[in-house]
């Protein structure tokens, strides 16, 4: 699965590590506002890693939590979806918008393998400082360099270079920003 090989949905070992991650963002989606210590201990059981002084704002929803590594000082707004099939790599000081999608899971173009519930996934990798505008979607194996931005309602199809910005669907580049 991790490999980007297909593998089976239904499997019952990926069964219950779904079933983890549902019990874990229903605790860190329900918790109090005012209780920033629960909410990170659930996320610190619930993620691969999670850096110092990163927010993610409920509610939040993941395939498996466990690939997923955020670095430090990251800011998730309201409405992440993460489907972590395959591994999403977040850089330190990323901000993402409101209802971003970070989707790695792929199906077969055949349809007998989609019948048999065959699957597979690609990881993304959002790299230090970039910037994702509220409803982003970002497709299986995209990697977003540094310092780029994504305009809202971008739907990122290919890899993103450093310090541009791209919005669109699908994303292009509008203009060149200049090096940090």
């Amino acid at each position: 699965m991790l490999a980007g090989d297909l593998y089976r949905a239904d499997d019952a070992e990926l069964a219950e590590a779904a079933l983890r991650a549902r019990q874990l963002e229903e605790r860190f989606n329900r918790s109090a506002a005012d209780n920033r210590a629960e909410r990170r201990a659930v996320l610190e059981e619930l993620l691969g890693a999670i850096g110092a002084d990163t927010e993610i704002r409920p509610p939040f929803y993941c395939d498996y939590g466990s690939h997923i590594r955020m670095g430090a000082r990251v800011f998730a707004n309201c409405g992440l979806v993460a489907l972590d099939v395959a591994t999403i790599t977040i850089g330190d000081d990323v901000q993402i918008g409101p209802n971003v999608k970070l989707l790695t899971p792929t199906h077969p173009l055949d349809p007998e393998l989609r019948l048999a519930k065959w699957e597979a996934a690609d990881p993304i990798v959002i790299e230090q400082n970039a910037w994702l505008g509220g409803g982003v979607i970002v497709l299986p194996g995209v990697t977003i360099g540094e310092n780029a931005v994504v305009g809202a309602g971008a739907v990122v199809t290919k890899d993103v270079l450093p310090n541009v910005v791209v919005a669109g669907n699908p994303a292009r580049v509008l203009k060149a920003l200049p090096p940090k």
